[in-house]
């Protein structure tokens, strides 16, 4: 699973510096889309669904602000502005217009990153349909959080989807290779240690409930209830 981000942003250092850092921050998890005008981003945002939106606001063609305001007659997804313009009026126009957050240039990319997520899993609104259960593990698909015993535990992007992976099929003998295929279909120059050493990482994350990922020697993995 991953999300669609479009990033709108005419300083071409700052867009692929943003860029970058969203594709290697938790790689997989992005499917990045950029424009550098307000013309090209009006075309993809009336034209293409996105889950995330970031609009600088002085853009040539158009405003950040025409952006948003096309881009809410298709979508209610999360839009954040970022911007010089810090001024109470700017910001409040901004929200006005349709916007969800704001952060005023010079910004922190991880900052930046810590409000995507943040409005990412709001907007992901919990959905029982969508949530994986096994033991003390639970995974909400939509909002991309996991729990054990009901506190919220941190794992990686890769982690994530081999988590998934496991409890999908729970109760069933997952070979290195099936693993492989589906978690890192993306990539071909990884071999079984990489699966071992993630699974490792995994169990590390799950805390108390690490035991519930079970290794059958020569055959590959598996999750259980307990």
């Amino acid at each position: 699973m991953s999300y669609r981000l479009l990033i709108v942003e005419d300083s071409p250092e700052l867009l692929e510096a943003m860029s970058d850092f969203f594709r290697e921050e938790d790689a997989g998890l992005w499917e990045v889309v950029t424009a550098s005008d307000g013309k090209d981003a009006l075309a993809k945002v009336t034209g293409e669904d996105f889950d995330l939106l970031i609009l600088d606001i002085m853009l040539p063609g158009a405003s950040g602000f025409d952006v948003c305001k096309a881009a809410r007659k298709r979508s209610d997804c999360p839009i954040i502005f970022e911007t010089a313009l810090g001024s109470e009026n700017n910001v409040l126009q901004g929200y006005a217009t349709g916007g969800d957050d704001y952060v005023v240039k010079p910004f922190s990319l991880r900052l930046l990153y810590a409000k995507s997520l943040a409005l990412l899993r709001r907007a992901k609104k919990e959905d029982d349909g969508e949530v994986l259960n096994c033991g003390a593990i639970s995974l909400n698909k939509k909002t991309m959080l996991v729990k054990v015993s009901g506190h919220e535990v941190q794992i990686n992007a890769r982690e994530y989807f081999l988590l998934v992976y496991l409890l999908e099929n729970k109760g069933s003998v997952l070979t290195r290779q099936a693993i492989l295929e589906h978690v890192w279909s993306d990539d071909l120059d990884v071999n079984d240690r990489v699966v071992d050493n993630t699974i490792r990482r995994l169990r590390k994350s799950l805390e108390d409930a690490a035991s519930q990922v079970k290794t059958l020697i020569g055959r590959g993995y598996r999750i259980t209830e307990e």
